[in-house]
């Protein structure tokens, strides 16, 4: 890998004092940070590209924590997550391999093209979905869409997940890696989680699942289970530091006590739990308890969008207007969970999320040149740039983006796969899923 150092930028460190160095340097040596201070203060190493970043901002990597690929974007539409499951089921009948490889390629370029570095999908075929992040650089956790019981054997198996481990875990130079994924209590039996469990041991791998999504959910689960769902999944074993749970909309204070109690993280996922009417979690008590809470887009099936952008302002914002407070979620506090705290849910804290000495180059460069980030003014404390990071900046300011030290984003465009040649594939792809599922919503229908 290649030296260089990105000279004169407004560094966002996210480090443990939340360092801002407002004309910084940041020096990369083999994919890993050797420096990063003030300009004056750093000695670059001969031989080493230098990229002037004067007028933009470097941080680090966003952190996706919940996402699904796929290629079913603004379809299943004006729906309450209950009536929206059986169409989402439909997609992952008809899904198939190139289906699943071609989701994940367009999936993993939007992530990428808005700043986003790391992503955990839960998804179908991953064996291809690591061949698509492979292509384009992006560092991804990988968690099969796993489900047992009767009637849903168009999910993954769990012989498929284990065998998925074997073959794709810390390849990639490490990029990959593979998790235990468990769909939802109404679709995975007790073996399932218990042995999610041990693997999770033998093998030293995560464990992510859906839990307390919404209210009706959690009623139906209270009902036919006899427990609420993290109870459920408390008594299945699965709680601990290795565990993130998506939503977790509808805790109640003793449940997030546990949660934290646990060391188990949450994936939060304001826009999707809006868009499919699941409500508001509880995010200030959260972290107020000690638990560790990333940013995730669930996908764009329930969102539309893999912005990040979008999930850091909304998750402020409906905070704030919810309560009644405009002091709920301030921007330092959201910064954090779509970078460190989003490496701390994944147990890569140690390697990524904040622009810290030794560790990996997953990196973000903003562009602040532009109207919607005008004017700056950057301090030690951020200035008026931290807020606008948060609340004004887009995908349209990325201007840079690396994974491991190598430059995946260069002034918005793509460096290892053609752009243009992997939207007109998906684009394709996409006509020919949709048709595949009204095939198969028409003959279930006419069996009804």
């Amino acid at each position: 890998m290649s030296s260089f150092a990105i000279r004169h930028a407004a560094i966002f460190t996210v480090d443990p004092r939340n360092r801002v160095i407002p004309d910084g340097t940041l020096v990369v040596q083999d994919g890993v940070i050797t420096q990063a201070g003030d300009d004056r203060e750093v000695n670059i190493p001969e031989n080493c590209e230098v990229i002037d970043a004067r007028g933009h901002a470097l941080l680090p990597g966003l952190i996706d924590c919940h996402s699904h690929s796929s290629l079913m974007r603004g379809i299943t539409e004006n729906m309450p997550l209950m009536e929206w499951l059986p169409w989402y089921q439909l997609e992952h009948r008809a899904m198939t391999e190139e289906f699943a490889y071609h989701s994940a390629r367009l999936c993993y370029l939007e992530a990428l093209q808005s700043g986003t570095t790391c992503v955990i999908d839960m998804f179908r075929y991953m064996d291809r979905c690591a061949d698509a992040a492979g292509e384009l650089g992006l560092r991804v956790q990988l968690a099969p869409y796993v489900a047992d019981k009767p009637g849903k054997d168009f999910f993954s198996t769990r012989e498929e997940n284990r065998q998925l481990i074997h073959s794709h875990h810390e390849t990639q130079n490490g990029r990959i890696r593979v998790w235990m994924g468990l769909e939802h209590l109404f679709y995975c039996t007790e073996d399932a989680y218990r042995e999610a469990a041990q693997l999770s041991r033998e093998y030293g791998v995560g464990i992510h699942t859906h839990c307390s999504e919404q209210k009706e959910e959690e009623r139906a689960v209270t009902a036919e289970l006899g427990r609420r769902s993290l109870a459920m999944l408390d008594h299945y074993g699965i709680l601990g530091e290795r565990t993130l749970l998506a939503h977790c909309v509808w805790l109640n204070d003793e449940e997030i006590a546990r949660v934290a109690d646990t060391g188990t993280s949450i994936a939060h996922c304001p826009v999707s739990n809006a868009k499919l009417a699941s409500g508001v979690a509880r995010v200030p008590e959260m972290l107020a308890a000690g638990v560790t809470v990333g940013l995730g887009t669930d996908g764009p099936v329930c969102n539309n969008s893999l912005t990040m952008f979008e999930e850091m302002k909304f998750a402020s914002l409906i905070q704030k207007a919810t309560r009644l407070d405009a002091t709920a979620l301030p921007a330092d506090q959201i910064l954090r969970m779509a970078t460190i705290n989003g490496a701390k849910a994944l147990g890569l804290d140690h390697e990524i999320g904040s622009l810290e000495v030794g560790k990996k180059a997953d990196l973000l460069l903003l562009d602040l040149g532009k109207a919607n980030m005008t004017p700056v003014s950057v301090s030690e404390q951020g200035g008026n740039l931290l807020w606008n990071l948060v609340y004004a900046a887009s995908s349209s300011n990325v201007a840079g983006v690396w994974v491991d030290g190598a430059r995946l984003i260069d002034n918005g465009e793509a460096t290892l796969v053609t752009q243009s040649s992997v939207i007109t594939e998906a684009q394709r792809q996409g006509l020919a899923l949709f048709a595949a599922c009204d095939k198969l919503s028409h003959t279930r229908a006419a069996m009804v």
